[in-house]
């Protein structure tokens, strides 16, 4: 992919890039095509990958990247982004920091 526009992340210093894979799954893709889709997105020079559990791909992306891993497309989990979002369903007062906590396991 090759350089690409980032935004620079004040408390880490790091910078992520702009443009990133979704992974939402489609009930027309199956696991295995988007657990590929993001082995072979890092293997081209991906590092930002966005989710939210209600996708239900967030352990498809985990295998990925543990796979890229394991075939050195990436140096180390250090250089991968992954964004998500708070669902709407669980903007509550008392939903947020349960949906939080899922989604950082």
């Amino acid at each position: 992919m090759g350089a690409t526009t980032g935004f620079t992340l004040g408390c880490a210093g790091q910078t992520i890039p702009a443009v990133g894979l979704g992974t939402i799954l489609y009930p027309w893709v199956d696991a295995v095509t988007t657990r590929l889709a993001v082995l072979k997105s890092i293997k081209v020079g991906y590092r930002h990958f966005d989710y939210v559990f209600t996708y239900g791909s967030e352990h498809l992306v985990r295998e990925a990247i543990a796979d890229a891993l394991h075939f050195s497309l990436a140096k180390s989990r250090d250089e991968l982004f992954i964004t998500t979002k708070l669902w709407c369903t669980f903007a509550d007062g008392d939903h947020v920091v349960p949906a939080i906590k899922m989604s950082l396991k």
